[in-house]
């Protein structure tokens, strides 16, 4: 017998009695990894698939045994606050941490966290910097989380993660505590790119699972239904109207089971459950009207609170609800307790709201736009009341409320506490939107622009902003506003590639501008100086750059000092001025030789960088080693990126090839590198590339980089990717393609002046010239050069001319000359730690000396040491060469080394060695690579190498037996 449903029998959607269905899969791939950490865990799907009930059953499950799991979720309205789901997630430990072994850091929390205080240590000092300070909140959020034994930290709806979250979550995981595994979800379609990368490269220990949830099939649908409905079964044309209603999402099923029982149009026929008249009952497909008529059929007081609710997005404490709807604070109550009972709304650790984003966006955009606008006004006023004030909430309500000058107001407040906090993307967007959208003035305007042009190179959408402050300057400004406003757009300008004449331009402009701003004159003028432009007078170039000089004393700010010395600094070098040497020292003077803010360690980057070029080995390991190391400590990624890309071209140049191809490739896939900062890695693989055989590989690396540092303005550059595209064109018997190379990069550098940089292309255009027979070219080129670099602070400058001379004696045929040149040129790379150069000279100086005849011997001898050295080094391409060359000579070698560098059988390698001593002092992979300039993954393979030759499997063990003792009982079964 048929009958309809009792409504009040029918258990409530979404609440406790909800089946999880067709997700066993997931959930015991997901339960499996989280209960062995360290692990990550992310789960990607679209709104209403079931991410948060899945996480969920994982906390009423097996994986929550024994572990405590910490839980924060990210909020569609965001306040300047940053870290806001994790310190969420932290305040739920509460006195779990009474008994935790904290360090005196982990008081950093204490601003953060004032609800949990007494159980933190006593609050820090601040400090001056930033970026220290937020390294230390990292540090202190890392040190708590793994204090409280086996746990799961779980961020949930990442895809509204702010970036200081997401770069939390990179130093987390980078050096993730043995306890802890993190779950993080988010929406795939919404999610950006740096949260996807997070868990796509972790550390060998990690262990990692990703879970795509997919839309229920019409069988999984109907067991949802049935479980809902407390049934064995519904039928399967109930199932497939169910499935095809909702789109296979959970949320979207259980609404419409929600809304068919409401209406009464379920029935029963023995046992099992069908629509009632399916053909009769008009349900639209999406969710949308689904929850409205849930919503309709609640009395008007719960619909009024659900309004306020979908007004307010976010969960909100019961004050704010009640203070937002239009109704007294007894009829508000009522009402809230009927929305909760019906379960349209929900409750989460005293926090109310709508039970799903789906839910509120549908109930909010079918609210009448005045009573809409009204509720914004409210809400604005209900959390202007709370202490502190979470000024972005403010400012959203504001602007939708159509109090446009007021939400100005709250947006500037809101960007200035983002900006404190370090918060630059928060900053930038709360600034955007009133440039974009409100009614300003242009002195209002021009003072948003400003504010935003300050903090635009630190955020994530660079080229958005630019184009935005392009449109401001465009207005009439006040002339001191104009004046740093077009200095901010200059920086954008060059960030984002511009034509370098015009970003020159437009800082002369500003220079001009600026009379009421000395420093940022001053900054402007040094910007001018630095800046080179194809086809000017290298004189007025200098001019420019005196003048900047004069004006540096006056500097008053010491950090920005610091920046400009660097600047200048890295110019000077590029010209072979010796001026260079006393500003680095007054950078190591203002410094203390540790850069510790963002700006500290741009100097040292920078004058490391074009120390590297120019062949200051000694200093440029020096200065790009304690730039690496300082923007580490300032938890500045993309500085780190460009450090560690300048030290793998450094550590070409210098030959330390062990683990180069590998980390230059990681550096150039980075997501978060953007190419001015991945070009050295770039120019590194391409030469090494071409050094070890991988012609192709390194045609089309070096041919890139050349085009893009050309299309950027980084000519000091280009002389080592062009020697490298000569050489490798003349290998292939293309001279007349190297000679066309040669010519243009000797054009181009030499017309900027740029002699310290220009030396290491110079034996290459020599050999190709040679090679074309134009010998006369080679000896002008050769005289010019040794007339420009005479009295010039160029390391490399007697080295390349004694090579190129060499290549100038051979086409004569002047043989022994050439030997004696050759072998000059290598006595002087080796003194400067460039062995790879050496060895080319070497090998050219024992040909020379093979043809001259009567020099066999010698000659031979030469030849054997030159392909030693390639083998040592990894010049596989090399090593054939002159491999090839004896053989032609008949000169005999020693048994063949099939490539690569030489093996070391069961012993240890240097580097091998290297790392096992490090990581026997205890310190982590990440730790070893900072300090060795590797990256962990890198450390981990000569870490694991090392131990499988000694024999141990465990850190411990191998501590032991480098210290001369076997390891202790058991500990060979332990992991890395």
């Amino acid at each position: 017998m048929a009958g309809r449903i009792d409504v009040r029998s029918v258990r409530e959607p979404g609440g406790s009695a909800s089946v999880l269905v067709g997700r066993s899969h997931e959930l015991a791939a997901l339960t499996w990894v989280l209960a062995r950490p360290p692990a990550v865990a992310v789960v990607e799907g679209e709104a209403g698939i079931g991410k948060t009930r899945l996480v969920t059953e994982l906390q009423a499950g097996p994986a929550a045994a024994g572990r405590r799991f910490v839980v924060g979720g990210c909020c569609r309205i965001r306040d300047p606050f940053p870290l806001g789901p994790v310190v969420e997630a932290v305040r739920g430990l509460g006195k779990a941490l009474a008994a935790a072994p904290l360090s005196p850091v982990a008081g950093a929390l204490q601003p953060l966290l004032p609800e949990i205080a007494v159980h933190l240590p006593p609050p820090l000092a601040p400090l001056a910097d930033r970026a220290a300070e937020r390294h230390r909140v990292f540090r202190a959020l890392a040190e708590v989380l793994g204090s409280v034994g086996p746990a799961v930290l779980v961020l949930e709806d990442m895809h509204w993660a702010d970036a200081q979250t997401v770069d939390f979550l990179s130093y987390l995981l980078g050096g993730q505590p043995r306890q802890l595994s993190v779950l993080l979800t988010f929406r795939g379609e919404e999610v950006a790119a740096g949260v996807r990368a997070l868990a796509s490269k972790l550390p060998a220990p990690v262990r990692r699972v990703q879970v795509q949830l997919p839309p229920l099939d019409a069988s999984q649908t109907g067991a949802l239904a049935a479980g809902v409905l407390g049934l064995e079964r519904v039928s399967e044309e109930f199932a497939g109207y169910l499935c095809e209603r909702a789109s296979g999402l959970p949320f979207a099923v259980e609404e419409l089971l929600a809304l068919l029982q409401a209406r009464g149009s379920l029935m029963q026929h023995g046992g099992r459950w069908s629509r009632w008249t399916l053909d009769e009952l008009d349900v639209p497909a999406g969710v949308r009207n689904h929850v409205l008529e849930r919503v309709d059929r609640l009395g008007r007081d719960a619909r009024s609170v659900a309004e306020a609710a979908a007004v307010l997005q976010v969960p909100v404490s019961v004050p704010v609800l009640v203070a937002t709807g239009r109704l007294s604070r007894p009829r508000a109550r009522r009402g809230m307790e009927q929305a909760l009972e019906s379960g349209v709304l929900t409750e989460r650790e005293s926090q109310v709201g709508l039970r799903h984003p789906l839910a509120a966006q549908a109930v909010y955009e079918a609210i009448p736009g005045h009573r809409r606008q009204e509720l914004h006004e409210r809400a604005a006023a209900a959390f202007g009341g709370l202490d502190p004030v979470p000024l972005g909430q403010v400012a959203h309500h504001l602007r939708h409320a159509g109090r446009l000058a007021d939400w100005v107001d709250a947006a500037e407040r809101a960007a200035q506490r983002a900006t404190e906090l370090g918060n630059e993307d928060e900053a930038a967007r709360l600034l955007t939107a009133p440039l974009r959208h409100a009614p300003l003035g242009p002195e209002r305007r021009g003072r948003l622009a400003v504010r935003l042009g300050r903090i635009a190179l630190e955020t994530s959408g660079a080229a958005e902003i630019t184009g935005l402050i392009g449109e401001v300057l465009e207005q009439p400004l006040p002339r001191s506003v104009r004046g740093e406003l077009r200095f901010r757009f200059a920086a954008l300008r060059e960030l984002g590639g511009a034509d370098p004449g015009q970003v020159r331009a437009l800082l002369a402009e500003a220079a001009g501008e600026l009379d009421d701003q000395p420093d940022l004159k001053a900054w402007a003028m040094i910007a001018v100086g630095c800046i080179p432009v194809l086809g000017e007078d290298p004189a007025e170039r200098r001019a420019r750059l005196d003048l900047a000089l004069e004006i540096l004393p006056t500097v008053q700010d010491p950090g920005l000092e610091v920046l400009l010395c660097g600047k200048a600094a890295m110019v000077l070098t590029s010209l072979g001025d010796s001026r260079w040497r006393p500003l680095v020292e007054r950078i190591l003077e203002l410094t203390g030789g540790v850069p510790r803010q963002q700006d500290e360690t741009r100097a040292y980057w920078s004058v490391g960088m074009e120390a590297c070029y120019v062949g200051h080995h000694e200093i440029a390991g020096r200065l790009l080693g304690a730039s690496l190391a300082g923007a580490v400590a300032c938890e500045s990624r993309h500085l780190e990126l460009r450090a560690r890309s300048t030290m793998a071209l450094f550590d070409y140049c210098r030959g330390a090839w062990d683990g180069l191809a590998e980390r230059a490739e990681t550096l150039i896939d980075s997501p978060a590198n953007d190419f001015p900062g991945r070009i050295e890695a770039q120019v590194a693989a391409g030469c090494l590339a071409l050094a070890q055989g991988a012609l192709d590989v390194a045609s089309g690396r070096l041919m890139d980089a050349i085009e893009r540092a050309e299309r950027r303005g980084g000519f000091d550059l280009l002389p080592i990717p062009a020697s490298a595209l000569v050489r490798l064109a003349l290998a292939r018997g293309r001279v007349g393609d190297a000679v066309a190379s040669a010519r243009r990069v000797v054009e181009t550098v030499e017309s900027i002046g740029l002699w310290g940089p220009m030396v290491r292309v110079l034996p290459a255009v020599a050999e190709a010239l040679a090679a074309a027979g134009q010998v006369r070219e080679v000896r002008a080129l050769v005289n010019r050069c040794a007339r420009r670099l005479r009295g010039l602070d160029a390391p490399l400058a007697a080295a390349a001319l004694a090579h190129a001379r060499g290549f100038l004696a051979a086409a004569g045929d002047r043989w022994s000359t050439a030997a004696g040149q050759f072998r000059a040129a290598a006595e002087h790379y080796e003194r400067l730690g460039c062995p790879y150069e050496a060895a080319q000279a070497r090998e050219q100086a024992a040909s020379a000396l093979l043809a001259a005849g009567g020099q066999e011997a010698p000659g031979e001898a030469a030849l054997r040491a030159v392909l030693a050295t390639y083998q040592e080094l990894g010049a596989t391409w090399d090593a054939a060469r002159a491999a090839q060359a004896a053989r032609e000579r008949g000169v005999s070698l020693p048994s063949r080394h099939r490539g690569g560098r030489r093996g070391y059988g069961s012993d240890l390698s240097p580097r091998q060695r290297e790392v096992a001593e490090l990581a026997a002092t205890g310190r982590t992979n990440k730790q070893i690579g900072a300090e060795l300039f590797l990256s962990p993954s890198t450390v981990n393979l000569h870490l694991v190498a090392a131990m499988k030759k000694l024999g141990v499997h465990s850190r411990t063990a191998l501590a032991h037996l480098l210290a001369g003792r076997r390891p202790v009982s058991g500990e060979q079964k332990q992991t890395i």
